[in-house]
């Protein structure tokens, strides 16, 4: 029988359940991959500010999106990579830190319905203490709580639907006007780069989508816990990773910035490396 623990202030982290012969490897995968993340979106975040070209509408935008996933990713991979290197017993968090990174979390999928999410999420009574995730999320806090959880449940899916249905009906809208245009402009310049364009924004959107879409649906299937895991932190690693390239790489703005910074680079090494060699 399950013990309870009322309105415990100190909870426990599942985590991920990692045989013992290779927490130091996926350690430095994940920290890897990390690194590796920051320094993408870190990288494009300073030629976007530092470049004047680039200020622009567009990139602005672009430079909220890398804003976004940079947080979408500190807030959980720092704290993971430490929990890794605990047994499971040792992975405390207190229940308000808790909250504030589920509000986080969720702030990073879609800020229009968080706050009153989090308003549901807080009011509840806590009898367990074991939060069955990797990270805080709402749907992991609502298992938290003996009471019904139907309204959190049923507010959560709803917004969720509504706001997937919104977001398809924008996609649908746009790349249907942009289609409607290519077919009626002849300029096959201008078609094709419509064409790049939209393909690449489909592709990054559609990995959002199926990553979200699959955390929500194994968060009703426990007996797949270890699956939602993984896919709740690929929804953090792998959209944050794609949009610097998806997006930045096909910007002729940015590549012509990198040819011009690292060809410099490399003139001045050339440079540096002659007057030695004569010196």
């Amino acid at each position: 029988m399950e013990n309870y623990t009322y309105n415990s202030p100190t909870l426990q982290l599942e985590g991920l359940k990692v045989a013992d012969d290779s927490v130091r490897l996926v350690f430095f995968l994940f920290l890897f991959s990390y690194i590796i993340f920051m320094i993408m979106n870190l990288g494009i975040l300073t030629i976007i500010i530092f470049e004047k070209n680039l200020h622009q509408p567009m990139y602005l935008l672009f430079g909220n999106l890398t804003v976004s996933d940079i947080m979408g990713s500190t807030h959980i991979l720092p704290r993971l990579l430490s929990d890794i290197l605990l047994p499971p017993s040792q992975r405390l968090i207190s229940y308000y830190e808790c909250v504030v990174q589920a509000f986080i979390t969720h702030m990073f999928g879609t800020t229009s319905h968080t706050v009153l999410m989090v308003g549901l999420t807080v009011r509840l009574n806590r009898c367990r203490t074991l939060i069955a995730n990797p990270f805080c999320d709402n749907a992991s806090l609502f298992k938290l709580s003996c009471e019904s959880v139907i309204i959190n449940n049923i507010y959560g899916l709803t917004f969720t639907v509504l706001l997937f249905i919104a977001s398809i009906g924008c996609i649908v809208l746009t790349y249907g006007s942009i289609t409607a245009v290519c077919l009626a402009t002849k300029n096959k310049s201008l078609n094709s780069k419509a064409f790049k364009t939209c393909s690449t924004h489909l592709v990054a959107y559609l990995i959002m989508s199926l990553s979200g879409v699959t955390i929500v649906v194994l968060h009703r299937f426990p007996q797949y816990s270890d699956y939602r895991k993984l896919s709740a932190i690929l929804f953090v690693i792998v959209p944050g990773s794609l949009n610097p390239i998806i997006y930045g790489l096909q910007s002729k703005e940015i590549r012509n910035f990198l040819y011009e910074f690292f060809i410099s680079r490399k003139c001045f090494l050339s440079c540096e490396s002659k007057s030695t060699q004569k010196g």
